[in-house]
């Protein structure tokens, strides 16, 4: 445990002071597993069989103190994995964060079992203002599927579980103005993964200021981020029924300058006495999909880059079966390879505080596309995939 961590937890009974304590205290069990077939000339199938089954068991206990107007909030996690598939590279850590609140406990060929602190801040919130210092989440921008100007952990667009984002290091600061337009600021402190000393071009400092102009809303962001300069604009307002928003991004690198642009509409309905609502999203990626870019790969890598390819259509249309049932079918399409990802997901409530998840997942196109199979670096194969399926149970407390 870091030295500055001990400090946020000893800031607990300091914030207190006299006022009287309100706590919450709750959580949820997750049970998930995830199979995925491979076409015979995948280089996963070469590696790890026609088919694989990865299953994860979770508990979460989110925390909660508030006094007056002072609040700690932390989330524990414990999670245990078992994998067919070729590693776990992808298991979380901490090396590049501030805090270390990540460690595995114990890890074989194909399992694992780790804990970790998914949130830990302090923060005060007067009438106008909020200030947060910790491990927390942070959404920006206006996008569905692809969020350019989300610029901190944002979710795959493909992903299905997206209950929770994942925290992140920062400091941030909200100032409300009377008119009720805001600014928002956040300083992301990012350590360099070799040295482990914190560093200015790995880390984000960002200001984006919201308001109001007729019936629209607006955003303009200002950040440093990972050493390169970016400014983004954004716009959301009613047309008729729908919603329509918009993003514009542009990010400065030592090597160019590249724009993001995405536009969608959503619009909610009743047909054949059901509720459905639905949303249809346009994403352009100036990144230019050139795999050999080290601008792209550096933000794919991240997870700042949504996808390597340039124009993008999404669409949803989530139906109301019933009451307790839900269906979303999904399409991702890059325009240029062509390719697509089609999913369709579920909802199902058992029972108060038990809930089902599930989507069927089938990826459409030719060898050398993005969802077909990207091309391996080996001859003959690809980094492809067939028909997977997610299920998900989860119980809350």
């Amino acid at each position: 445990m870091r030295p500055e961590l001990t400090l946020l937890l000893l800031l607990l009974p300091t914030l207190a002071g006299a006022d009287e304590l309100r706590t919450e205290f709750g959580g949820h069990t997750k049970l998930r597993a995830v199979g995925q077939a491979y076409p015979s000339d995948s280089l996963f199938h070469e590696l790890a069989g026609s088919r694989s089954l990865d299953t994860t068991a979770s508990l979460r206990l989110n925390f909660n103190v508030r006094s007056g107007g002072f609040t700690f909030d932390s989330a524990y996690q414990l999670v245990g994995l078992s994998s067919e598939t070729l590693s776990f590279a992808g298991l979380p850590d901490d090396d590049h964060r501030l805090f270390a609140l990540t460690d595995i406990i114990e890890r074989g060929d194909d399992s694992a079992l780790l804990h970790r602190l998914d949130r830990l801040w302090v923060g005060y919130m007067s009438e106008k203002m909020v200030v947060r210092f910790g491990r927390q989440a942070l959404s920006w921008g206006n996008g569905l599927a692809y969020a350019p100007m989300d610029l901190v952990n944002p979710f795959d667009p493909a992903a299905i579980d997206t209950e929770y984002k994942a925290g992140d290091d920062m400091l941030y600061l909200q100032y409300l103005q009377d008119s009720g337009n805001d600014v928002q600021g956040a300083w992301v402190l990012r350590r360099n993964v070799q040295t482990g000393d914190v560093q200015t071009d790995k880390s984000t400092m960002a200001v984006k200021y919201h308001g109001f102009w007729g019936t629209a809303e607006f955003d303009a962001l200002v950040a440093q981020s990972y050493g390169d300069t970016v400014l983004g604009v954004g716009t959301s307002r009613g047309i008729g029924g729908a919603v329509w928003s918009a993003d514009l991004v542009a990010t400065d690198t030592d090597n160019d300058t590249y724009v993001q642009f995405v536009t969608n509409l959503m619009y909610s309905w009743t047909w054949a006495g059901k509720n459905m609502s639905g949303g249809v999203e346009y994403y352009f990626n100036d990144f230019g999909g050139d795999l050999t870019n080290p601008d792209l790969l550096a933000r794919l890598l991240r997870g700042e880059l949504f996808a390597p390819g340039r124009n993008y259509l999404s669409a949803n249309v989530l139906v109301e079966m019933s009451p307790l049932w839900t269906l979303r079918p999904t399409v991702l399409w890059n325009l240029d390879d062509p390719s697509a990802l089609l999913q369709l997901v579920t909802t199902y409530s058992l029972g108060d505080n038990l809930s089902f998840l599930a989507s069927l997942n089938l990826p459409v196109g030719p060898n050398g596309t993005e969802f077909g199979g990207l091309e391996s670096g080996i001859p003959g194969r690809y980094l492809s995939r067939d028909v997977g399926v997610f299920a998900q149970f989860a119980w809350y407390f």
